[in-house]
């Protein structure tokens, strides 16, 4: 069968009882994750903006579906995007390879899908399930490539996991996932050179609208085609430069892989389960470094005054944010406020990040004085196949002595427990209260027995 084949007859054939227990959980809590983050940015300009952006468009229409955190009733597109607009405003993503964060639209698909069926947690969370495990099958290994050519890797992607989550929460048959999947490929867009030239690009919001576009199609039964992803035309010839598998650019300095393990191992190897936490409102490499710097600072009882400087050995991808070939971010550039080495000092010298803040001060914020001498004296060396996420950083004290400590990037990974305990500082910025924002956790913690899930959680969003 062709790879959208394999995917369809996968995702039309799985049921709640096929997930592992470690699935459900981790279903559980990329919900929770992305609730927080509306939660953070309900008042925040984008929000707003998308908010007023959908109202205007479908004035005298929709009210099929709500909007997180005011309950606002829009189309169910308009929804989504405004509900994804608003997690990638609040920063608190989950992050899969740096490159892609599959919740802010995998999420806001399965709640206006879940809320149109009236679907039961059970049901919801193997839409999430299903989402995610496609999305990152598909962009494993292409995610380097797809972003040296100039496309964001996050909606290029991400359209397709929307799209599954949501076909899968409306009961779609294998040949209707198949139809909707092939219409994910002429809808997939995203570019780089926007956010590059001082503007602001268009990225899951635009997914998710697309991904409810092409379950339409394929729920009315339009073919779409059946090698859509592998063809000569299809999908990887045009976002990734060919359909053999060589990659341009990879993480591991490998320049090739086979497309034919796109599926191996479907439904026995989760994928899904690499997806970790970016719990600090900044790009991913840089929540190990606050983590990774402090746990060593506080293991050694090292403080500032005692450090003389810091070095951290990274993946060379992350100093040449967000692609080789189109860098903002990079080891020449020297240290400012929102650099990874400010995040390293952060950590040094505070033992952490402020939960409610982005990656730099907001109105009324200032950087405590140490941060800002401290980040001069960090220095990134870039190794081409070190782990992602996972710095190794060591602090030279100013007597001559140095510690190191190992990360692993596998940091912000973790349970739902964990997840919940994360989150919790954030409550103090939410506009509801503490009681409501204890409860919405439980209702994640205990999705599974919820019976109108979409319902539920919108709800418990809404003060």
């Amino acid at each position: 069968m062709s790879l959208s084949r394999q995917f369809a007859a996968w995702v039309a054939g799985l049921g709640y009882d096929d997930l592992p227990p470690a699935v459900v959980d981790r279903a559980k809590g990329v919900t929770l994750q992305a609730l927080a983050s509306a939660l953070v940015a309900h008042d925040m300009p984008a929000s707003r903006q998308a908010l007023a952006l959908m109202q205007e468009e479908e004035t005298g229409g929709g009210g099929a579906a709500r909007v997180l955190c005011s309950g606002e009733r829009l189309t169910k597109a308009g929804a989504a995007f405004v509900n994804a607009e608003m997690i990638l405003a609040g920063g608190k993503w989950d992050t899969f390879r740096m490159l892609t964060h599959p919740g802010t639209a995998i999420v806001p698909a399965a709640l206006a899908a879940a809320e149109l069926t009236g679907a039961s947690g059970k049901v919801f969370l193997t839409g999430i399930a299903a989402g995610y495990e496609v999305m990152e099958r598909m962009a494993a290994e292409f995610i380097p490539t797809v972003m040296s050519r100039g496309f964001h890797a996050g909606p290029v992607f991400g359209i397709f996991g929307a799209a599954i989550a949501a076909a899968k929460i409306q009961g779609l048959d294998a040949e209707r996932i198949n139809g909707t999947i092939a219409q994910c490929v002429n809808l997939a867009a995203g570019n780089l050179e926007g956010a590059r030239s001082g503007g602001r690009s268009l990225r899951e919001g635009g997914a998710v609208r697309n991904a409810l576009l092409a379950v339409a199609m394929g729920r009315q039964g339009m073919p779409g085609g059946e090698t859509v992803l592998e063809g000569e035309a299809g999908f990887y010839h045009a976002y990734a430069g060919n359909n053999r598998g060589e990659l341009r650019f990879s993480y591991t300095g490998d320049n090739r892989t086979e497309l034919a393990k796109i599926t191996e191992g479907l439904g026995r190897d989760w994928m899904f389960l690499e997806t970790l936490y970016r719990i600090y409102s900044t790009a991913g490499y840089n929540i190990a470094h606050v983590d990774v710097t402090a746990k060593l600072c506080a293991e050694h009882d090292l403080h500032y005054a005692d450090i003389d400087r810091i070095e951290a050995l990274v993946n060379w991808f992350e100093t040449e944010y967000p692609s080789p070939l189109f860098p903002s971010r990079g080891i020449d550039i020297p240290p400012k406020v929102g650099s990874t080495q400010y995040f390293t000092a952060y950590g040094a010298a505070t033992r952490g990040y402020p939960m409610l803040r982005g990656d730099r001060p907001g109105p009324g914020d200032s950087d405590p004085p140490e941060v800002l001498d401290l980040m001069h004296r960090v220095t990134l060396i870039p190794v081409v196949r070190r782990t992602l996420f996972g710095p190794r950083v060591t602090v030279f004290t100013k007597d001559g002595r140095s510690f190191t400590r190992e990360g692993t990037g596998r940091e912000f990974i973790w349970d739902f427990e964990e997840e919940a305990r994360r989150i919790r500082p954030v409550a103090p910025g939410l506009a509801i209260g503490d009681a409501q924002f204890a409860e919405l956790i439980d209702t994640c913690r205990h999705l599974d027995t919820v019976e109108h899930a979409a319902d539920r959680l919108i709800g418990l969003t809404t003060p």
